[in-house]
């Protein structure tokens, strides 16, 4: 069957700041038709609700979380109504067993293929719900290489895991004029959420004399004075403002989440096809994907990192060179949302 013909019914968090919604933009572009479900409930200017009272919070921690949009019956009425050739899930803890049950049995063409970023393993990112899903998923497709391990998630039931790379938006992640970015960027920029291993990371820059600019969320106040040298902005960056501020910065840093057992992270994508200079931690995985030196730089430790940031610094250009080549080669090999989708949606017809 060609892309272009399928009718898709997808499933996942629809606020303008998730990925999701950039996933659907290019699903939506290279099929016929693409149904969306948020699993999420939004503000009138797109943004995601977050409900923090103890009763949703006690449902997620027990694994069964509220289907406070009722994506189940959504999807029961779309299956009805246009009879999809696949159901895309992205993540949606909340779906059923049940629901995907039905879909079997009511629309036996449609495949139904399940998506993550994150470590679908790790029991703080699966629910009772998904557990129970597992084994109805046509392919279960998966950013995290060990996922695909027989002792992961086909140990839990699942029939197929592909392993995929991670990916930029062709629109989204792309170089900007360095002055429209003026406002956000640095000589050396971090933009991510706080995690203790990256932040110390930083710190020890700062204590070595470098400065370092720090967007993202979840930082706690006792980093906004840390250290002189540190920035902490207090604020996430999203949208073009984001691709702005690496487009500005001369070094972009990159930190794998060690909670999620990363080795290779959305900014691995992202930094490189803004056409930005991106200071990475060395894994084989990203050593597969740029070659060292030349398309992007890596760093094994703290003495390493210090080391790399102070000879770039002060070399410009060189910085340039190589931002440069990492577009390059996201642009050569397909390291873009519309690749890896053609890429699934093939596999899951194979």
């Amino acid at each position: 069957m060609n892309i272009s013909d399928l009718n898709v019914l997808f499933i996942g968090d629809m606020s303008k700041t998730a990925r999701a919604s950039l996933w659907f933009e290019v699903i939506k572009d290279q099929v016929k038709t693409a149904t969306p479900i948020s699993h999420e409930r939004l503000n009138d200017s797109g943004e995601k609700i977050v409900y923090r009272d103890l009763l949703t919070l006690a449902r997620w921690k027990l694994g069964i979380p509220k289907d406070i949009m009722g994506i189940n019956r959504k999807v029961r009425e779309q299956v009805k109504k246009q009879a999809p050739d696949v159901l895309w899930v992205l993540k949606s803890p909340m779906i059923w067993p049940s629901t995907l049950r039905y879909v079997r049995k009511h629309c036996p063409q449609c495949k139904i293929l399940f998506y993550s970023e994150d470590d679908m393993f790790a029991r703080k990112n699966r629910t009772r719900f998904f557990d129970g899903c597992i084994p109805y998923f046509d392919v279960i497709f998966t950013t995290k290489s060990y996922n695909a391990h027989p002792e992961e998630l086909p140990r839990l039931g699942a029939r197929k895991v592909i392993f995929v790379d991670k990916a930029y938006h062709h629109l989204r992640h792309r170089p900007y004029p360095d002055q429209e970015g003026e406002a956000f960027g640095a000589p050396v920029c971090f933009i991510g959420t706080f995690e203790a291993p990256r932040a110390a990371s930083m710190l020890y820059l700062a204590e070595n004399g470098i400065p370092v600019r720090i967007w993202g969320n979840h930082w706690p106040d006792a980093w906004s004075d840390k250290h002189p040298n540190l920035t902490v902005e207090g604020q996430p960056l999203y949208g073009e403002d984001y691709s702005k501020a690496i487009c500005a910065s001369q070094i972009n840093l990159a930190f794998l989440r060690k909670a999620n057992r990363d080795q290779q992270t959305d900014r691995t994508m992202e930094i490189p096809a803004c056409g930005a200079f991106m200071l990475t931690e060395r894994t084989d995985e990203h050593l597969r994907l740029f070659e060292e030196g030349k398309e992007a730089e890596f760093f094994r430790a703290n003495e390493e990192l210090l080391t790399k940031v102070k000879s770039y610094l002060e070399q410009p250009e060189l910085c340039h060179d190589i931002g440069q080549a990492g577009r390059q080669r996201c642009l050569k090999d397909g390291y873009d949302m519309s690749s890896r989708v053609a890429t699934m949606l093939g596999n899951l017809f194979d």
